[in-house]
């Protein structure tokens, strides 16, 4: 028998090693640019930016088999998955390895680095696990989903209770394991306020679903995807602080040491380059791990079977997208006044705060529907973001644009180039569109909205320009947004390519 060859073993999807590697480079910039913008828009909502990007970008090489719907579906379960974890508090764990009272205290900064390696674990997880749900040759059903996540939601509590209990500031009592700030670290700190911490209630859930998606249905693609999500994401979050923890903790070096003459270094944002630095290495991880497990990818098996009709599948979306607004822009005074006298607002935020009570729509609405996945691609994760940039461009006092200017240009021409491409594909699924297609054009289009739209948040900050704290990051998604163009446009030309091949094959075997 002749020896197998390396490449062999990917031939299934396509890929050459060489292909495998632009993969890997591929998926590190569409979640580096998608976490790095993720960065100016918020936690749940924005992490769906980075999913979606590295989602399409994925299913854009490991999906060609599959049907457009198919496709569909795996990205969006990915996308509103990666949502999950936006729900935990890390931004007291950042502190703990960089914050100027706790510089050169290396177990505060071990500490910290272990929280955020466990808490970038467990956010990416779940995208890995919901993409292995989407990529494996297993049907999963609306009612299966309802009932999934219904004890998903069960397990957080029990999580929270077992681990991230008991929790009484006012009392000075915090769980044992426990990766806020505390009076541990400064026992000194009359300003000191630790955070409610709820990663032990979706590591919980986490393991739950990893023991019914590898036992119960024996789909052990999930299992691996998550396992390689959760170093993906550990690595990710502590590598990406460690490059902020570094100006830190080396101050002197940047101002008057050996790196102070590179003066680019005047203009980082460092906790922009912290979320860039997260998003490109989990992206890379993962894309490596589904590189390693793609024999087990047989997302052709899917049926393209719809369980649910039109108005349930309308009235799910409209639904979910509006419980989404509303708990992202919604504040009702409270009758309450703060120490200025003005009222308190109370947000309505607890549909994105419990972060498995977002997931209960949609994920229905993925499995069962024929335009949901395309629309919470492409309509859904777009809305909020689209919101968060007038709210910020627009509402201030002084705003960058007027109120008209900013609901065209940040809203309507965006939500109408939005709803075509979504129904063209929806259209084009039905007349038997493929994986590799779809993937190529929502690619394209969300690229370029969320790199549109961020340049206008940024002021532009384009490098011919005068340089700003922004010019750096501008320059990263600017290449990223380049490279990951050039790959779509390139599947789309293969895609024609293939099917030219195939219209003229039938004449010439006729002749």
């Amino acid at each position: 028998m002749a020896q197998t060859k390396s490449s062999d073993v990917f031939a299934k999807t396509g890929l050459s090693f060489r292909t495998g590697l632009t993969v890997i480079v591929l998926t590190a910039m569409a979640a580096g640019l998608g976490w790095g913008i993720r960065g100016q828009y918020g936690h749940e909502t924005g992490a769906m930016i980075a999913g979606a990007l590295a989602s399409l970008t994925l299913v854009l090489f490991f999906a060609g088999g599959g049907s457009s719907l198919a496709a569909a579906r795996a990205a969006a379960m990915a996308t509103v998955g990666v949502g999950i974890g936006g729900t935990m508090t890390y931004g007291q764990t950042v502190g703990l390895t960089h914050d100027t009272n706790l510089v050169g205290n290396w177990e505060a900064w071990r500490w910290g680095m272990l929280g955020l390696f466990i808490k970038g674990g467990i956010w990416i997880s779940f995208f890995g696990a919901f993409l292995g749900m989407g990529l494996s040759g297993k049907r999963y059903r609306p009612l299966e989903m309802l009932l999934l996540i219904g004890a998903l939601t069960g397990l957080v509590y029990l999580g929270l209770w077992l681990i991230n209990s008991p929790y009484d500031p006012a009392n000075k009592i915090l769980p044992k394991i426990y990766f806020s700030d505390s009076w541990y670290f400064e026992p000194d700190d009359p300003n000191l306020k630790p955070r409610r911490e709820v990663w032990g209630g979706l590591l919980a859930a986490l393991i739950g679903l990893l023991a019914y998606a590898g036992i119960v249905r024996r789909d052990h693609l999930v299992v691996r995807l998550a396992v390689f999500a959760f170093v993906a994401g550990g690595l990710g979050f502590s590598g990406g602080q460690c490059v902020q923890s570094f100006k830190s903790w080396n101050a002197e070096a940047f101002s008057t040491g050996w790196l102070s003459g590179y003066k680019v270094f005047n203009y980082f944002n460092w906790w922009n380059m912290m979320e860039t630095s997260f998003g490109l290495i989990w992206g890379a991880v993962m894309g490596l791990g589904v590189w390693l497990n793609c024999r087990h990818i047989e997302i052709e098996k899917k049926p393209d079977d719809v369980t649910l009709g039109p108005t349930a599948e309308t009235f799910l979306c409209t639904l979910h997208l509006v419980l989404l607004l509303t708990a992202e822009f919604l504040r009702v005074p409270s009758g309450a006044k703060d120490a200025t006298g003005a009222d308190v607002l109370l947000p309505f935020s607890m549909y994105i705060d419990l972060g498995f009570l977002m997931c209960f729509l949609p994920m229905i609405g993925i499995v069962g529907g024929r335009f949901f996945p395309y629309l919470q691609l492409l309509v859904v994760v777009a809305a909020p973001i689209m919101g968060k940039q007038m709210r910020v461009l627009c509402f201030p006092e002084t705003p960058a644009y007027p109120l008209p200017v900013g609901w065209l240009i940040f809203v309507m021409v965006p939500a109408a180039i939005l709803l075509t491409v979504s129904v063209w594909l929806i259209c084009r699924s039905l007349a038997g569109q493929k994986s590799r297609t779809f993937a190529a054009v929502a690619l394209l289009t969300t690229t370029w909205l969320y790199f549109g739209l961020n340049t206008f948040f940024f002021n532009y900050a384009w490098p011919w320009l005068e340089w700003t704290g922004r010019t750096p990051n501008q320059i990263i998604f600017m290449v990223c947004t380049l490279c990951l163009t050039l790959a779509s446009v390139w599947a789309l030309l293969t895609v024609k390519a293939d099917q030219a091949e195939v219209d003229v094959a039938p004449r010439h075997s006729a002749s």
